[in-house]
């Protein structure tokens, strides 16, 4: 983890805020998103047989990782990436994290990739290349995107219900893999259902790759004839929802709920929006001396397709080559930051001066804290409040590698207990505060699955408590400023109309101060919309306190 850092820590940061101010938003984040290194015991069954298929080849049905079992021999029959990539699938389908797709060289948690490959199928393959890598990047990322389109076809094609709803879990991960290269990479059939055939066979048994080899084909026949098994929309909103939500891969309750405040025709743009690759901005970091201009010349050097952010100086944004950037050292040497531009125009909002104090109350891991250091020229001070004192240690050892250590403070404390018990006050509050994440779908494939309706309603509770809290540490005169990373408006401008009911010596800043007008509501807010600036959407209101 510490050789990519700063692009593990700032990808988390501005993706999906975490629930990390509380005790009740570390059990709703628990509950939506479960640690990689503590797999969710699976329905996996360790009793298999052993066959010889190019090397002795220990069969497991379902993939449960034991770390006890021997060291197996070299298979190069089997493409190291879609062994990988089922590997991920099943770590991320039993509770694993995604932001972890993107680190160095294929590394996961901090163990070589193989080790879990090795674990979980019972061999090795040859090591991933980069092309390689690059693919396993595109197949987990759009199978988690697809997972629901792809899972109504195999069902469609399975025809006995029972035979997919009781398919074991690797199984069902090679068949998504296959499915997705079909039907939504376009790669040649042929090779699709041989290599995912040999997968099934030496991982699981041979019957498992006649199953996958049967239905792969019927696949192969019904898109060759254009006539894959989909629902229409059409009948009343709920059955329009449904079909959507396959058609889409989204959960039925997020389409209802975009058609409901956008109208379908703006909710399937989203949609599309979610489901397409992601593009990623870099910061170029002006803390350690390093300005747009440097990193470009870099990134030319590099050969790394880019153009320059039209909204904020230190940025550029990228749609390929990531990956040549990490391993390039640029993030580890911490030249750069990976960050949306949409989470640097809330920094925006806030406009950070040089003798400034701000308080940043849900900070770890920190990536809008380390902008605001480094506009502050060392001159002021970020205070950075989290409860998680792990992420805070990480968020410390950064501010140090991009050389702003001298004005970032790190508190470790629940920012509403740290409220009620301190008397300091700042001239300036940033609560970028824990949310539904609605508006980072498209980087964060996974995340979709994981957020519940029933999560919105004790988000909005908790973003109150922590409005109200963070409201007690501005200054009279100073500046509060609310952030998410959602599009929710239950979550933005309905919690901002709340608050302001309760703190009526808060007013509305206007935003357009600060950020172009394209991004200012009628309102006055700052909203990113992901599908009209192709960025990640994101809200933000600044609220003066009254003298």
């Amino acid at each position: 983890m510490a050789q990519v850092l700063s692009f593990h820590v700032l990808l988390s940061a501005e993706t999906h805020r975490p629930s990390s101010s509380s005790s009740k938003s570390l059990k709703l984040e628990q509950r939506t998103k479960t640690s990689i290194s503590a797999p969710r015991k699976g329905n996996f069954n360790p009793s298999r047989k052993t066959q010889k298929l190019n090397s002795e080849v220990s069969t497991h049905r379902g993939g449960q990782f034991n770390p006890a079992r021997k060291t197996q021999k070299l298979n190069s029959e089997i493409s190291p990436h879609r062994a990988v990539s089922a590997v991920r699938l099943m770590r991320i389908e039993m509770g694993g994290a995604f932001a972890d797709l993107l680190n160095e060289k294929g590394k996961g948690s901090g163990e070589n990739e193989m080790g879990y490959v090795e674990r979980t199928l019972g061999f090795r393959t040859r090591d991933l290349e980069d092309r390689d890598l690059r693919l396993v990047t595109e197949i987990v990322g759009g199978t988690i995107r697809w997972k629901r389109y792809l899972d109504h076809l195999i069902s469609s094609i399975c025809r006995d219900a029972n035979t997919f709803t009781r398919m074991e879990p690797l199984l069902l991960q090679i068949l998504r893999i296959g499915f997705y290269e079909i039907v939504k990479l376009n790669m040649p059939p042929y090779a699709v259902v041989d290599e995912n055939v040999r997968l099934a066979k030496i991982a699981l048994r041979h019957g498992a790759g006649n199953m996958v080899n049967g239905i792969l084909r019927k696949l192969v026949l019904l898109k060759e004839s254009n006539s894959l098994p989909l629902p229409r929309v059409e009948g009343d909103d709920r059955t329009q929802a449904r079909a959507l939500a396959t058609l889409y891969s989204h959960p039925v309750w997020m389409i209802r709920r975009w058609t409901k405040h956008l109208g379908q025709e703006e909710a399937i743009r989203l949609m599309a929006w979610n489901n397409s690759d992601p593009s990623f901005s870099l910061r170029a970091n002006s803390g350690k001396g390093i300005s747009r201009a440097n990193l470009v010349t870099k990134l030319n050097l590099l050969k790394v397709p880019h153009e320059l952010s039209l909204h904020l100086n230190d940025f550029v944004r990228m749609k390929k080559g990531l990956q040549i950037v990490i391993q390039a050292g640029l993030l580890k040497e911490g030249l750069c930051s990976v960050q949306d531009e949409s989470a640097g125009l809330v920094v925006s909002v806030v406009d950070p001066q040089q003798g400034e104090s701000i308080i940043d109350c849900c900070a770890a891991p920190g990536g809008k804290t380390l902008y605001m250091a480094s506009l502050l020229s060392g001159q002021g001070m970020v205070y950075a409040i989290d409860i998680n004192e792990g992420r805070l240690r990480i968020l410390k050892e950064t501010a140090k590698l991009h050389q702003v250590d001298g004005v970032v403070t790190t508190i470790h404390a629940d920012m509403r207990s740290y409220a009620d018990n301190n008397t300091m006050k700042c001239d300036k509050v940033l609560l970028d505060a824990p949310c539904s994440g609605l508006g980072v779908l498209s980087k964060r494939a996974d995340l979709r699955w994981n957020r519940r309706l029933e999560d919105m309603e004790e988000l909005k509770n908790l973003q109150d408590e922590l409005l109200d809290a963070a409201s007690r540490l501005v200054k009279p005169g100073g500046v509060l400023v609310y952030s998410t990373c959602s599009i929710d408006p239950e979550e933005n401008e309905e919690r901002i109309a709340a608050f302001l009911l309760r703190h009526p010596y808060f007013c509305i800043d206007p935003a357009d101060k600060y950020v172009p007008s394209d991004f200012v509501t009628e309102h006055g807010f700052y909203s990113s919309n992901p599908v009209k600036h192709s960025l990640d959407g994101a809200f933000a209101a600044r609220l003066s306190r009254a003298l």
